[in-house]
């Protein structure tokens, strides 16, 4: 038997679900919806389509002691849901501060899920942040208005590459002050 390293990143409670560190056994799951295009092209990161091996290495990434990003699971089963519906991460950023990027199965958008995640982790505050910050891409409202909801202020305009679309994309980019 193999057991999972218990990693140095706090579960964060929610009513619907826990935020907690990636597992080896969420492999399946991320690939899966990792897979779908919808998905890919709404992220600067995920490949689509999605080569072999990418899941486990970024599982690996997210587990890693060294790591410059943490990575949480939205896990449904405190609610009698799936053991994932989506992710949500923050990337440690210099002056004490974060870039939160998230990403929900096309299961559940539109539930409020991603703006419950990420209502949670502003809360939570598990890097100590004071200011966390946020890109979205300029064709995707939906994740602008979770933003928003959550209290973060627009910045202005900017521009990130997509690799599932292999060409620069604009964004909209947010900040929120957290003290």
């Amino acid at each position: 038997m193999k057991l999972d390293t218990i990693i140095n990143q706090p579960v964060i409670e929610a009513d619907r679900f826990v935020l907690r560190p990636l597992r080896r056994s969420d492999m399946g799951l991320i690939e899966h919806y990792a897979c779908d295009e919808r998905v890919a092209r709404m992220t600067t990161s995920i490949p689509h389509p999605l080569p072999p091996g990418a899941t486990e290495a970024f599982v690996a990434r997210a587990r890693d002691e060294d790591r410059d990003e943490d990575v949480w699971a939205i896990d449904g089963t405190n609610a009698q849901g799936p053991e994932l519906k989506g992710l949500i991460s923050l990337r440690k950023l210099d002056r004490n501060q974060s870039e939160v990027g998230y990403w929900v199965a096309p299961l559940y958008w539109n539930t409020g899920l991603a703006s419950e995640a990420l209502q949670a982790l502003v809360e939570a505050n598990p890097l100590n942040n004071d200011t966390m910050f946020a890109a979205v891409f300029q064709d995707n409202s939906a994740s602008a208005r979770v933003l928003i909801h959550c209290g973060f202020e627009y910045l202005g305009d900017a521009e990130s590459f997509s690799v599932a679309r292999n060409t620069t994309v604009p964004t909209w980019t947010y900040s929120r002050k957290l003290r």
